[in-house]
């Protein structure tokens, strides 16, 4: 034990101080002792040491494993060293140094030998123990640290990516992944790497971080590789496992959350708008659309996107949030993508689904609420005033009428709001509500508006608040039923063969009190009757007379019959 050696080393150091004598078995000093011994050497390890040999009479050097540039390497205890070596490194440490003074009866003795160590020679062995292994050892491994959920861990045939630290058993280093800033990328047990690393990493979670050490007849053995890694050198490995995946493995979906009502899910042809977060199985981030504050917009299924984001995209419902694993045969594969994307990477999306439509999509009317008497219904040409919350799908409130003094009036028909939302405001009563969505292509467009994104499905929530029928476009008054027959003795309210401005005004807001007539809604009542009166004021003389309202008639004929050429 190391406890035994040390009291052994200081009684044959005490009976050195005592006795003048020749020494009568191996004086051993311990004098630099590494904290931290798991395993000290014993009969019938191997062990590889350097040392620096020196007669103890004179200090002069008769042979160094430095000077030779080579450790040397024996098993001990086995009579293959002088039996002084053997007893004296007993129960060492790696990167134990010690002093062994070895007498002439445990080292070449009366005879000497080859003409270097002379007869009766005390010899002083200055020993750095390197490496310790037998050949009942098998690989270690401690794990380190592990990632707190581990679903699957690394198996035969698995393709995995991991990075290590390469170090000898004493320390030194001899190879690093991470100074090439790339994995180290292995299809497991297929003979790839040395047999010790193949079993080494065996039931690795990704994420974890691992110590393995690898006796040297299951790593470069005898011969060792290149010159970093010396002959029968132990090897010692902290592994962190980045990536693992099966080439039989399929993509993969989980459901993080999904709304408590999906009318409809997503199919081919669809085409969705969803952020994301990217990441490798480790954890790594490698894009987000949350970053660009920008959704991800993509039509499903048309190979737009990688094939595995194709397939996983499809049956989601708007508002699911979905972790996506895509492993790289359906991703990136052994290509990657330059400075984003290592090869053979799996893939994790984290994304939340924003909204989707398909082209051929109409818009989407939902009566909430219709008052039990509804005699008239918008329709075109109508000015309306109504109320509105205008949505993502997401819930995100982009506009509300209640942020202004006063709801909104619009003429519908006349381009003055989006397609769909004219669409949604047609054949409502007074006092109904609505929820109605419209797509894209009946909203903004993949252009999107000021406040509302690229290719964003709407969401409306509507209240018609007030309702003015209108008149056909091109027209500023129409008749609502038989008009008089004949006109002018109508507009005539004086008798006396013309109508001034203030007569034909008089006349025709009688004609809309009384409901048998209505002027285009929207436009000051005065401009719209003054440019009527107008139109009939053939010669400009301010009164229309009954030939002008003839000439009128006859012209208007004329056109008519001409259109219908």
């Amino acid at each position: 034990s190391l406890l035994s050696s040390a009291l052994l080393s200081l009684l044959h150091v005490a009976a050195v101080r005592c006795s003048p004598g020749p020494l009568l078995d191996v004086v051993i000093d311990r004098y630099d002792i590494p904290r931290w011994c798991p395993r000290e050497a014993q009969t019938e390890d191997f062990v590889r040491y350097h040392f620096n040999g020196t007669f103890y009479a004179d200090g002069k050097k008769f042979d160094s494993s430095h000077d030779r540039g080579a450790a040397f390497i024996s098993q001990i205890g086995l009579g293959r060293l002088i039996t002084g070596m053997d007893r004296g490194l007993q129960g060492m440490c790696v990167n134990e140094r010690r002093r062994i003074t070895v007498p002439p009866h445990l080292a070449y003795g009366s005879i000497g030998t080859g003409g270097v160590i002379p007869a009766d020679a005390v010899l002083v062995f200055d020993v750095l123990l390197l490496d310790i292994w037998n050949t009942e050892d098998k690989v270690q491994t401690r794990t380190l640290s592990k990632a707190a959920s581990c679903s699957r861990t690394a198996a035969a045939s698995d393709f995995i990516r991991y990075h290590y630290n390469g170090t000898l058993l004493c320390g030194k280093p001899f190879d690093s992944s991470y100074s090439r800033n790339r994995t180290y990328n292995i299809y497991l047990g297929q003979g790839e790497v040395i047999k010790g690393m193949d079993e080494g990493l065996l039931g690795m979670c990704v994420g974890e971080r691992r110590l393995i050490i690898i006796p040297p007849f299951l790593a470069y053995g005898e011969k060792g590789y290149g010159t970093m890694i010396p002959p029968q050198a132990t090897l010692v490995f902290e592994v962190v496992m980045v990536d693992l995946f099966n080439p039989k493995d399929n993509v993969t979906v989980e459901v993080k959350e999904a709304p408590e009502v999906c009318t409809r899910r997503t199919v081919v042809g669809d085409y969705i708008r969803y952020h994301y977060n990217g990441t490798f199985q480790d954890g790594t981030a490698f894009d987000s659309s949350y970053q660009r504050n920008s959704t991800y917009n993509t039509y499903i299924g048309k190979g737009y996107v990688i094939s595995g984001m194709d397939k996983a995209l499809q049956g989601l419902c708007m508002g699911e949030k979905r972790r996506i694993t895509v492993p790289p045969h359906f991703a990136y594969g052994e290509n990657g993508v330059e400075n984003l994307i290592p090869s053979s990477a799996v893939l994790i999306f984290d994304i939340h689904v924003i909204d989707f439509h398909n082209p051929n999509d109409p818009v989407q009317i939902k009566v909430i609420y219709k008052p039990e008497e509804c005699n008239m219904t918008s329709e075109a040409d109508d000015v309306i005033q109504y109320r509105y919350n205008c949505s993502l799908m997401d819930g995100t409130l982009l506009y509300s009428s209640d942020h202004y003094d006063s709801a909104p009036i619009t003429t519908l028909g006349a381009n003055k709001v989006i397609q769909g939302l004219d669409d949604g405001l047609r054949g409502m009563c007074v006092g109904e509500r609505r929820e109605v969505v419209v797509p894209p292509h009946w909203g903004h467009g993949e252009g999107g508006a000021r406040g509302v994104p690229s290719s964003a499905v709407l969401f409306f929530e509507l209240e018609l608040l007030e309702l003015t029928k209108g008149v056909p476009e091109g027209y500023m008054f129409v008749w609502l039923g038989d008009g008089p027959d004949p006109l002018f003795p109508a507009m005539d309210l004086n008798g006396d063969k013309e109508v001034p401005l203030e007569e034909f005004t008089e006349f025709i807001m009688l004609q809309v009190k009384e409901g048998r007539g209505r002027l285009r809604p929207g436009i000051d009542v005065h401009s719209i009757i003054k440019d009527m009166f107008n139109n009939q004021d053939r010669n400009s003389d301010g009164k229309i007379v009954p030939d002008e309202l003839k000439l009128k008639a006859d012209e208007d004929s004329e056109n008519t019959r001409r259109d219908e050429l």
